[in-house]
């Protein structure tokens, strides 16, 4: 009997890092409702995100949950500021996993996006509800439309444009609605990018 309560014992202390770890991560996706399990694999990070970092196997290094900075930047115990926007949850995963080999010793890092914020897109005008639209990951211009109650009467639907700002300055995508709501055009009802502002005079 005694042989046997040692070794619970032993199993427990062994178990108590895993436990305490997949808890903290449990509780923390429960709080960053609504869940964003959807967001597709090469989703790029914007400032407002919220990322869920931790070390698995590590209670130094528990998940937390951390709010990607207006400069695109995250801050994390032993990897210090990290430069994420613009990258894949992939490919930060794999750039905190490095950093983090030069104090723990063969890491598994996990990085689960729990909130979409930052990635934004702006209808403005003759709408019936102008304002932000948060994407999750993506949308096109007529879905943007809808989401905002559709335009309104005064609204000159064959000039509507997409401002696109970018490294290289500002664009200007056409989008003429009468031809793209007939089948024609297809090719202005272009995937929106976060930033982009949706103007309908």
């Amino acid at each position: 009997m005694k042989q046997s309560n040692s070794w619970s014992a032993s199993a427990g202390r062994r178990l108590a890092p895993l436990l305490s770890w997949v808890g903290t991560l449990a509780i923390l996706s429960m709080m960053s409702a609504p869940s964003y399990s959807q967001v597709i694999p090469d989703y790029q990070l914007h400032p407002g995100d919220k990322v869920v970092i931790g070390v698995y196997d590590d209670p130094k290094l528990l998940p937390q949950e951390i709010t990607v900075t207006p400069d695109g930047k995250i801050s994390y115990p032993l990897v210090g500021e990290l430069l994420v926007g613009g990258k894949t949850v992939e490919q930060v995963r794999v750039e905190v996993q490095n950093k983090l080999k030069k104090y723990v010793s063969d890491p598994i890092a996990t990085v689960i996006v729990t909130d979409v914020k930052g990635n934004v897109v702006y209808v403005i005008g003759q709408v019936n509800k102008p304002g932000a639209i948060i994407m999750n990951p993506t949308i096109n211009v007529l879905q943007a439309l809808s989401m905002v109650g559709g335009a309104n009467p005064y609204a000159k639907l064959d000039s509507i444009i997409v401002i696109r700002s970018s490294s290289g300055g500002q664009r200007v995508l056409q989008f003429k609605y009468g031809a793209v709501s007939s089948g024609k055009d297809l090719a202005e009802n272009v995937q929106l990018e976060s930033g982009d502002v949706v103007v309908v005079p």
